[in-house]
This record gives C-alpha cells, structure tokens and sequence, in this order.
C-alpha cells in the first residue's frame, strides 16, 4: 500500500486545514509555488515558511478550492496530483484554472510541494 494519503491531503487543503497539511509534512519542507522570480517559482523552506506561505494562500483566497483531484503515485517517493483550482479574486471575479502538484515524499510526508497551474491571459 503506498503510504501517502492523497486523498486526506486534498481534504486538508479544502478544508483550509494548516494543522493537518503541516502535519503530513517532513520537518524539512518546501513549497515551490507556481509564480516567482526564480525558474522554481518562489522557493519556502522549512516548516514555519511553508506554513505561513499557505496561511498567505487562504486568506488572500478565503474561498479556494481544488476539485477534480486526482492523485497518481510515480514511483515509492512521488504523487503525481491533478486539480482545478476554483476561487473568487479580491475584486470578485472567479479563477478558475488547472494544475498540478509534483509531491515528493520523505518517510510517508511531503517533502517538497511543487506546484505548477495553467496561466489565464
């Protein structure tokens, strides 16, 4: 059985539930955002960037939700995560756009989250 819960993780993200994902994180997390100044997008490392990384997500976003999840294992250390993600900007239009996490894991956690998402032109 692999031993990563994709399913509880996306639970956790709708949820807003920073407790439960920083739970089934390693102590030497990352978040590669999709967006940044850096080819990796902008780059948290360790579990108090990481959180606060996805604290700033949720209240800029307070309705967000990814649907359509799909989780493929790519080996013993990799998901492979599809979704689309659904939200109300701040001045009240829906984004509504697909994208995917590349996890990798360490010891049953996510090690490193990194997120990549279709651009709206």
């Amino acid at each position: 059985m692999f031993p990563f819960d994709s399913t509880a993780f996306s639970a956790a993200w709708n949820a807003h539930d920073l407790d439960t994902i920083m739970a089934m994180s390693s102590d030497d997390c990352e978040f590669h955002s999709a967006a940044g100044s850096d080819p990796r997008g902008t780059v948290y490392v360790g579990p108090d960037a990481v959180r606060a990384a996805y604290a700033t997500l949720f209240a800029a976003l307070p309705d967000a939700q990814w649907s359509d999840s799909r989780s493929t294992p790519i080996g013993e250390n990799r998901v492979l995560t599809e979704w689309r993600f659904i939200a109300t900007k701040p001045d009240g239009t829906e984004l509504k756009v697909d994208g995917l996490d590349v996890l990798e894991l360490s010891n049953g956690k996510v090690k490193i989250k990194n997120s990549f998402r279709k651009s709206i032109i």
